[in-house]
């Protein structure tokens, strides 16, 4: 059984003499609460309408009354998918009063009450809204929600999740939600009695402890708020120590004062960061010049030091490619290392995300590429196609038949997609998409679809950075909000300075001496840590702003790249949702 969770209350300040009654509280057994829940045509309170109104009125323990009413919706009709959910159809709607009838009487049964719903604000929006609509003043209650309470009592390894149906299963509620608005009613009314025995065990036993109590932890970071004393409101790099100085995070902002003194105050909401935060000891400042130099520092320090807490520490080489593989009738191979000898011959698409994605991405190109997917050999004296060659899945020359010039004709989609220039594969690709539609493979079209946005969208960054990494020197400059200019040397796609210079004075001084002591940076090695990607994507987003400006450059460059990049953003233009 899993041990019963901790909990932090607001106290209020004691003094001497008699406790008032506000000191005291409001015991919970002498508060009346009422238990609503609604049911709707859909989850939008100004786009919708109601179709019932279950709720329950309880103190102490005991049901003093209940309500409930169907609703006709105005303007509105139930659909099949919620008809199905709910049982309520708009036959049995029909003769219901509409919600100008209906809604007074809800008000003054809750009139008094504290509010309580599971997932209050979807209840509690739906019922302002119809009173804004109708011109009805909203009485304000106070609200409890079950679900926020739940979070706090009943953390994640202790139940499955926060739904009605799984508290009221481990509760063990007399009645179990069913989707219809007065038996959720009744059950919400089991999970908060359920709630409260939980919360009274922890000490809260008054409505006001019932809304201030918080989860261990946030106590255990205010006794650690001397940690972020003295930092500095400057921009940087921040790093949390433990007690024999090993680093446990970094992170990075534009205020380092502002922003460690966060992880001590209960906006910090993270249980890992909690954890981490109880155990650090100290914090290491390291003041940057500019935003842009503290992220690229960032970048560099968790792929040198890799902290436990920062998640991009975990795996952080992951990276998958997929190679053209040798021979007079290449095919793809994914592969999640690359080899000099495979990066020489420069026919290579990645890096992709995940291997989902790099196998959906292979899976595509074979499909409208005319390509060779088996391991056959088409010299093979007996040679004959293969399995998938028999079920239209292999395009290669499986039983011999075909010339290798022929078959290299054949790839020239795939091969301009190697240079960024897709069009060729996005006209193969509509071709597929609209081949499925015809033939009503809806779901497939779909997918289709998206693994041409994720093959789009590997080429887009790997140009992207080729660009970036082909310029020997850029220099650049971002105006400031008090006018002055942040200014970063840029070679071969790498952070070689960063500085500054104060508003109103010329920044050429400036870019002359960034320049006289900027580091020196190699030409980009392909076979570099997966943190220089992550360092060239920063700089490509920052240089691609509105507001950064481009004061020298050894080669021409622009932002965005066009190619793969304008390809994949014309792609997202006609295939986003309406």
């Amino acid at each position: 059984m899993a041990p019963m969770p901790s909990f932090d209350r607001t106290h209020t300040r004691t003094r001497g003499g008699q406790l008032s009654l506000s000191d005291l509280g409001t015991p919970l057994h002498t508060v009346d609460f009422v238990v609503v829940d609604l049911e709707t045509t859909g989850a939008h309170a100004t786009q919708n309408a109601i179709t019932e109104i279950g709720a329950v009125r309880v103190r102490g323990g005991e049901t003093l009354g209940e309500f409930q009413s169907l609703v006709r919706p105005v303007g509105s009709v139930i659909s099949p998918f919620v008809a199905q959910l709910t049982g309520i159809t708009n036959s049995m709607v029909a003769d219901a009063p509409r919600i100008e009838a209906v809604l007074p009487a809800f008000l003054e049964f809750m009139r008094g009450a504290v509010l309580v719903a599971h997932n209050a604000p979807f209840d509690v929006g739906f019922l302002r809204a119809a009173c804004a609509r109708l011109d009805y003043p909203w009485p304000a209650p106070q609200v409890l929600d079950t679900v926020a309470l739940a979070r706090k009592a009943l953390p994640r390894p202790e139940v499955r999740n926060h739904k009605l149906a799984t508290l009221a299963t481990h509760f063990g509620t007399d009645v179990q939600p069913d989707h219809r608005a007065l038996s959720d009613a009744r059950a919400t009314v089991g999970v908060l009695h359920g709630l409260f025995e939980i919360l009274g065990n922890a000490g809260a036993t008054t409505l006001e402890d019932v809304t201030t109590i918080r989860t261990r932890g946030w106590t255990q970071r205010r006794t650690k708020l001397h940690l972020a004393k003295g930092l500095p409101h400057a921009p940087g790099v921040y790093t949390f120590l433990d007690g024999s100085r090993r680093v446990l995070y970094i992170g990075s902002s534009g205020d380092l004062a502002s922003r460690v003194r966060s992880y001590f105050t209960e906006s910090e909401q993270r249980r890992r960061m909690t954890e981490m935060v109880t155990a650090a000891q100290e914090v290491s400042p390291l003041v940057c010049a500019t935003v842009l130099e503290a992220r690229i520092r960032e970048i560099r320090l968790i792929g040198e030091l890799q902290p436990p807490y920062n998640r991009r520490s975990k795996n952080p080489d992951r990276r998958h490619w997929l190679v053209e593989t040798g021979g007079d009738f290449p095919r793809l191979s994914a592969v999640r290392t690359l080899t000099r000898e495979r990066v020489e011959g420069g026919r290579i698409l990645g890096p992709f995300r995940s291997a989902v994605a790099a196998r959906h991405a292979k899976a595509l190109l074979e499909t409208v590429v005319p390509l060779k997917t088996c391991t056959q050999s088409p010299r093979a004296a007996r040679a004959t196609p293969c399995a998938a060659a028999q079920v239209g899945r292999c395009h290669g020359p499986c039983a011999g038949q075909t010339e290798p010039e022929e078959y290299a004709q054949g790839l020239d989609p795939l091969r301009r997609l190697y240079d960024g220039a897709p069009a060729t594969f996005l006209a193969a690709a509509r071709r597929r998409i609209g081949e499925l539609a015809s033939q009503e493979r809806y779901e497939a079209a779909g997918e289709t679809r998206d693994a041409v946005t994720t093959v789009l969208s590997a080429s887009a960054r790997a140009h992207s950075r080729a660009a970036l990494r082909a310029i020997a020197q850029l220099v650049a400059a971002e105006r400031r909000e008090d006018g002055g200019w942040d200014l970063a040397v840029v070679r071969w796609g790498r952070l070689a300075a960063a500085g500054t210079s104060p508003c109103g004075a010329d920044p050429r001084p400036a870019i002359d001496a960034l320049l006289q002591t900027a580091e020196f940076v190699a030409p980009h090695d392909p076979l570099a840590p997966v943190t220089s990607d992550e360092e060239t994507d920063t700089l490509h987003a920052w240089l691609s702003g509105g507001g950064v400006r481009l004061a020298a450059a050894s080669a021409p460059w622009s932002a965005p790249v066009g190619g793969a990049e304008a390809a994949r953003v014309r792609w997202a233009e006609r295939t986003r949702p309406v």
